[in-house]
């Protein structure tokens, strides 16, 4: 016989309440029930659990071991069943630098009018799969390159390539310069790729989305590993390097001494959505529709 978490939860009543009675109303089953549960956690396990008198009832010291496993088993099978739930009450977009940039806000707003009873949460994290992989998100945005594509030179994205995953294209995004306030760059409103040759360049080939290919061949600059959006921009800001970003990154995340400038004669990033292929969330369609619309209509009103 199996241990199975009847059981479990039968032991931790008992001792709680002190008696198989009260252990029963607490359960909402007969004092038998518990007794059953009890003598068959025993034969699953081969040991005495608890020293049972006519008026004294207490684990064994086998027991307490037993005890506060089932203890722990308890706890994070309920914490599996929260995870169920809430992904069932609300959708999870993960991110590793930025969510939508400015077309977040927009994206919210849309969402809340098509799907009032379903809270749309964006979760920051500094991982590949920004969530997507270790369950901290349902859906992740993802801003790394296909393999193959030499038109808009960005690190493969795993994601894109996993077979584990699917993707849907939403937009756009310009690329900007990230510079020291007291650089003296930071006095020009646009900048090329070319003016920060002789600079070092921080770039985080894990998350990010900056690769030496977007300089010409033997001209690339000095390359500064990072990991994650804080650790650049502190070196920015300290004017240690300078950076090339999304202009998502400019939107979500301003830092003071840090000066965003737009790049020209750059391409632009893709950004995607992700999600497990056989488990896509039921509001997927909309978030991609939404997404997408909201990118369009930005580069709209803008143009």
């Amino acid at each position: 016989m199996d241990v199975q978490l009847r059981h479990l939860r039968a032991l931790v009543a008992v001792i709680d309440t002190g008696t198989f009675t009260d252990a029963a109303t607490e359960l909402g089953i007969s004092q038998a029930a518990v007794s059953r549960n009890i003598a068959a956690l025993e034969t699953a396990l081969g040991v005495r659990i608890l020293q049972r008198t006519t008026r004294h009832l207490a684990p064994t010291a086998t027991g307490l071991q037993i005890l506060a496993g089932a203890r722990r088993i308890l706890a994070e099978t309920a914490h599996l069943h929260r995870i169920a739930e809430q992904s069932r009450t609300e959708l999870r977009v993960g991110y590793a630098w930025a969510a939508l940039g400015k077309h977040t806000r927009r994206l919210q707003r849309a969402w809340s009018a098509v799907q009032p009873g379903t809270p749309l949460v964006f979760v920051q994290s500094n991982t590949v799969t920004a969530g997507l992989s270790d369950g901290a998100a349902d859906v992740a945005v993802v801003r790394r390159g296909l393999p193959g594509d030499t038109t808009r030179p960005a690190p493969v994205d795993p994601t894109l390539t996993d077979p584990r995953f699917a993707t849907a294209l939403i937009g756009l995004e310009n690329r900007c310069a990230a510079i020291a306030t007291d650089n003296p760059l930071a006095r020009r409103r646009t900048l090329r790729v070319d003016d920060l040759t002789r600079y070092t360049v921080a770039i985080d080939a894990r998350t990010g989305t900056t690769t030496p290919d977007l300089w010409p061949t033997g001209a690339a600059p000095a390359i500064r590993p990072t990991h994650g959006v804080d650790e650049w921009l502190t070196l920015i800001a300290a004017n240690q390097a300078v950076g090339i970003t999304s202009e998502a990154t400019a939107n979500q995340n301003p830092r003071p001494g840090v000066a965003y400038r737009m790049l020209r004669a750059v391409p632009q990033i893709e950004v995607w959505l992700a999600w497990w292929r056989d488990d896509p969330p039921a509001q997927l369609a909309d978030l991609i529709r939404l997404s997408r619309q909201a990118y369009t209509r930005t580069d709209q009103s803008s143009s």
